[in-house]
């Protein structure tokens, strides 16, 4: 008879490694967006065209040019999804995916995901010196009084997870996306309701600033609440169509 122990080693190792592989196919699932849902007629089943871009949770992949979305104020995303539905905001498979869809169905997606608060992902960050990067903690956090440009905290919040009800969080954010909005904003190729705030800070911003303000931001921790604070008007700068 062969001795016992030996064997109940080796099956030991095999339990162990396929417990690792089991728990590496749950880490790949929510970066790599592996759709996953549990019944067909739930909200997560409905979503499963956004996963694979926007991770399971919304907490976003590895991929620089698809955003987080989770935990952003609802009305963002909602206005965000009528725009690529109407053509306002152009990214071929988003227009495609939202094209038919109701505007009661977007909602529900909006609020399904404005309620997720996954971890955030740690993303790599671009190539920046200090004077770069004091540069854009100053854009970030005082603003250019001079030249009409307001902190970004004051509208995207102290923590930079946004406003209620409808600015984004920009926490989280791969730079490479940010720099990329922001020059959208500045050549007129993404817009928002009137008046169009963001496309007159934009406006303002040399190529050099877009590039350390993305740097900087990029470079900031999520706060241990990443929710949205609550509507401010009175201390935001100047009117804003995406706050009414």
């Amino acid at each position: 008879m062969r001795p016992i122990l030996p064997r109940l080693l080796a099956a030991a190792a095999v339990l162990i490694s396929i417990t690792a592989s089991i728990a590496t196919f749950d880490a790949r699932a929510q970066t790599a967006a592996i759709p996953a849902f549990k019944a067909v007629d739930s909200m997560e089943a409905r979503v499963q065209g956004c996963v694979t871009c926007h991770g399971q949770s919304g907490q976003g992949t590895r991929d620089e040019y698809f955003p987080r979305i989770a935990g952003k104020p609802a009305g963002y995303l909602y206005n965000q999804l009528v725009a690529f539905r109407d053509g306002r905001r152009r990214y071929a498979p988003m227009n495609y995916l939202v094209a038919y869809l109701p505007d009661g169905y977007l909602r529900e997606m909006a609020e399904h995901f404005a309620k997720l608060r996954p971890p955030f992902t740690v993303h790599e960050t671009i190539p920046a010196d200090a004077a770069t990067l004091s540069r854009g903690e100053t854009l970030a956090t005082v603003g250019d009084r001079n030249r009409a440009i307001p902190a970004c905290v004051t509208c995207h919040g102290a923590g930079l997870t946004g406003m209620e009800p409808g600015i984004p969080g920009l926490v989280g954010l791969q730079p490479n996306y940010i720099a990329a909005q922001l020059t959208r904003w500045r050549v007129g190729e993404r817009t928002a309701a009137d008046p169009d705030c963001m496309k007159r800070i934009a406006t303002r911003l040399t190529d050099a600033e877009i590039h350390a303000l993305a740097a900087w931001l990029a470079r900031q921790k999520p706060p241990r609440d990443p929710s949205p604070e609550s509507s401010n008007l009175v201390r935001m700068p100047f009117a804003c169509g995406s706050q009414r």
